[in-house]
């Protein structure tokens, strides 16, 4: 198994469990997440500890799979990175287009948030 998954009431945790994010591991991640994305608890945080390496195309699909996250009204947050996965991402001007916090509680207060405010934005402007 390449990740561990833990659902709450508002959000799954997605702890990848491999040193390096592989071509395999990004599609089997990304296969997870559209499916969760389908479902009732649309929101994922991915618990990026044990990641040391990956390359910039798996990197990139990070992005997409944030914005497909962003354009459904659900959140996507990256916690724990190690130092180096984060610099990689700040060399190549990804850093800033991902949600990060350093740990996952943080990640849970993030998707909270959002949840909140997406919630008061569809009171504002009901459909």
């Amino acid at each position: 198994m390449e990740f561990k998954i833990d659902t709450r009431e508002k959000f799954t945790t997605i702890t990848l469990l491999n040193e390096i994010l592989s071509d395999n591991i990004t599609g089997l991640l990304d296969e997870k997440c559209r499916e969760i994305l389908a479902g009732d608890i649309k929101n994922v945080i991915l618990n990026f500890a044990k990641i040391q390496e990956m390359d910039l195309p798996n990197a990139q699909k990070l992005i997409e799979l944030r914005m497909l996250f962003f354009e459904q009204n659900a959140s996507f947050v990256i916690c724990e990175l190690q130092k180096e996965i984060q610099q990689f991402l700040d060399q190549n001007d990804l850093l800033e287009t991902l949600n990060i916090t350093p740990t996952e509680s943080e990640a849970w207060d993030i998707v909270q948030m959002e949840e909140i405010e997406r919630e008061y934005l569809d009171d504002d402007f009901p459909g």
